[in-house]
């Protein structure tokens, strides 16, 4: 099909979005490692993962055989509001870069909670409500997390409380506002309202927390409450699952025009928003049936895939999560406080980690002043201001575009831009300020906190 009839932007209509998530395990030759109780050693039954999480969510998790898992119709009917989202070519961008390359974008940031992590919160939301709950904790780094799931939870008339890591907390107070518009509790972590938080605060005093801490304190919060459930915005395989809608709608978009993407690209920190664009093009790549080149790009603050080490590590600070085999840089490692605070995670995907592992995909880590750099470029190329987070991805896509012009070759390039910036001024700040600054762990700081992984066999 002739260039010119490709518009700026695709869309589909409303009878082309998803009705089934597609559940890349289903095509993988070797599962991701299961779940360890970290008293026993053994895989974790569905019994002991209910006490924690929801019903069905479990059964999801646990599922490695179904390739794809129905959508409800309740949650189909929310998608509605914002899905489906546009596959956006960035002819701005590939004029000014100069490059043969043809780039597109799939934008996640086309909703109130302005990422895409509305697409699980919703579904976590509806079967936390479906199974007769209360409400329901989670943990949130830069807020998306968090102002999805309260958005979801306000919807369906569920208690929404939130532990979000402290130096976002103070960095992201307007993220902030918004989960308590949505009615949601939100707390900084680690806090003293939990005794796991009461513990890190007293071995590491005037700590700016983690995701792993705030992910300890939501579960025991969720497991002394009666009527009440954990839920988790990455790194989970039912997000991952949740996830694939976009990757499916990115797939639909492409093929309607005749594209074949060569290269896709995009953030990485717990795993779910990269997990989703790729799963659909990376079953083809298990099953043989097309080739593709994937690119995980992580902060160099917190190098999970690119400096972590493959191995059994608990999900949290507080060890009271079970043990999930990963890339891992140590449950007790603490990034430095940067500003794409989704992507401080010490570990990665148990999905992505198995892929990654057997050579299916790339890892790159940037550092935090070329990813700003990267995206105050796009954001005068392309009018979106972008999320830290997903700028980490423009910055790869935009390496790759000019290795294109250097090369000649014309390469197709996708990457997601999981969502908008307008709360992380403060960031955009410091960055024109001059006033940001990189800060990359030593060898001796990740193998100091690698040295407490726990002792497991597998």
């Amino acid at each position: 099909m002739a260039e010119q009839k490709i518009p700026y932007k695709i869309y589909l209509e409303e009878n082309e979005m998803p009705k089934a998530w597609y559940n890349v395990r289903s095509d993988m030759k070797k599962k991701p490692a299961p779940l360890l109780n970290p008293g026993t050693g053994k895989p974790m039954t569905a019994e002991e993962l209910e006490h924690v999480f929801c019903k069905e969510l479990v059964e999801q998790e646990l599922n490695n055989d179904d390739r794809y898992i129905e959508i409800p119709t309740e949650i189909r009917d929310f998608y509605k509001m914002y899905r489906p989202s546009p596959l956006v070519r960035a002819y701005c961008l590939e004029k000014k870069l100069g490059t043969p390359a043809k780039i597109y974008y799939k934008f996640e940031g086309n909703n109130t909670s302005g990422s895409h992590k509305l697409n699980s919160a919703i579904a976590q939301a509806y079967y936390a409500k479906k199974q007769g709950l209360k409400g329901v904790t989670t943990e949130t780094g830069a807020g998306q997390w968090g102002t999805a799931l309260s958005m979801a939870c306000a919807y369906l008339g569920l208690d929404c409380k939130v532990f979000m890591v402290k130096c976002s907390y103070e960095q992201k107070p307007f993220r902030r506002e918004v989960m308590r518009t949505y009615g949601a509790s939100v707390t900084p972590s680690p806090s003293m309202e939990t005794e796991i938080g009461k513990k890190i605060l007293a071995e590491y005093p005037g700590t700016n927390g983690s995701l792993g801490c705030a992910i300890s304190e939501a579960v025991e919060t969720a497991t002394k409450l009666d009527g009440y459930r954990y839920v988790l915005g990455s790194v989970l395989n039912q997000v991952v699952l949740h996830q694939s809608v976009i990757g499916l709608e990115t797939k639909t978009a492409l093929e309607k025009y005749g594209i074949k993407p060569d290269v896709i690209i995009g953030c990485a920190g717990g795993g779910s928003n990269l997990g989703g664009l790729i799963s659909p093009f990376m079953g083809e790549k298990l099953r043989g049936e097309a080739d593709y080149h994937f690119i995980a790009v992580e902060p160099a603050s917190c190098p999970s895939l690119t400096r972590g080490k493959y191995a059994y590590d608990f999900c949290d600070t507080g060890e009271v999560c079970p043990l999930l085999k990963m890339y891992t840089l140590g449950s007790q490692f603490i990034p430095s406080p940067s500003h794409a605070g989704g992507l401080r995670y010490h570990g990665m995907s148990s999905i992505l980690s198995e892929l990654y592992d057997e050579g299916l995909m790339e890892a790159r880590s940037v550092t935090q002043t070329d990813v700003f750099k990267a995206a105050e470029y796009f954001a005068r190329v392309e009018g979106i201001l972008p999320a830290p987070e997903s700028s980490h991805a423009i910055k790869v896509a935009i390496d790759e575009a000019i290795k294109c012009r250097e090369t000649g070759e014309e390469k197709t390039i996708v990457f997601g831009l999981t969502g908008t910036g307008y709360f992380d001024m403060v960031a955009y700040g410091q960055y024109n300020d001059n006033k940001m600054s990189d800060t990359i762990p030593t060898d001796e700081d990740i193998a100091a906190s690698l040295a407490k992984l726990p002792k497991v066999n597998g």
